[in-house]
């Protein structure tokens, strides 16, 4: 049974792509992990981009329409309502690169893999922030390049061999956080999959939300199965009053 929080909880929530799997969005490892025949990780690296812009934009692109189909459920609100709630004491950490967290009310979280609509300069050096970006970029021709130091433009997502953004930040959070609620992610993604043990020893509470089970099961104080759109609104309730 989820206890109802007291006034001094401070809640982290961690949300991976199942949340984002319920309005619609596939998962980025799904459909067999290919993509035009590419596995998932070949267009999911700085090496890829060097060596062909025009087939990551393209890839990047295609989910940027997907994006525009898909609407926040049930689930993004209930983690909205939560923040509402509690105010400063809620922290939301996003592996999804989607805007369905926002689409939904949340404000305060981060993206640590970066936003799918923004772009950003790929040179690391560079100062020019990502800016917001629906453009679709599927000619080589038609690729920005950066008004600073006019290197190539990239999409602002975190990809393989890349730190994860915001990270002081979130292990910040983690270390005051008196619950965590982790919904909708594998386990198995790192660093993501260690934080629910940097909030337990913190002495933190751990609770866990998805249709199965996720591989860090056994650092958890609870584990509730079933879709984050079904499961969430009722436990937010509980969770507030």
């Amino acid at each position: 049974m989820i206890q109802p929080l007291s006034s001094h909880d401070r809640v982290f929530v961690l949300t991976g792509a199942g949340v984002s799997a319920e309005s619609g969005l596939p998962t980025f490892r799904g459909a067999d992990g290919l993509w035009r025949g590419y596995r998932v990780q070949d267009v999911a690296t700085p090496e890829a981009f060097r060596a062909n812009p025009e087939m990551i934009w393209q890839f990047y692109s295609e989910r940027r329409k997907r994006h525009a189909t898909v609407m926040a459920n049930a689930a993004h609100f209930a983690l909205a309502k939560l923040e509402q709630a509690l105010g400063e004491r809620f922290f939301l950490c996003t592996q999804n690169v989607d805007s369905l967290h926002e689409q939904a009310g949340s404000q305060r979280l981060v993206h640590m893999h970066g936003r799918l609509m923004q772009t950003r300069c790929s040179r690391e050096s560079c100062r020019t922030k990502p800016f917001a970006d629906e453009r679709l970029y599927m000619q080589r021709a038609e690729i920005p390049t950066c008004p600073q130091c006019g290197a190539m433009m990239r999409p602002h997502v975190c990809w393989f061999g890349e730190v994860p953004y915001s990270m002081d930040r979130i292990f910040e959070q983690l270390r005051i956080c008196s619950v965590l609620l982790t919904v909708g992610t594998s386990g198995v993604v790192e660093p993501a999959a260690s934080f629910v043990r940097m909030a337990r020893m913190n002495r933190a509470k751990a609770i866990y939300v998805g249709p199965e089970e996720p591989a860090n099961r056994a650092f958890f104080d609870a584990v509730v199965l079933g879709k984050a759109g079904e499961v969430l609104p009722g436990m937010v309730k509980e969770l507030v009053g």
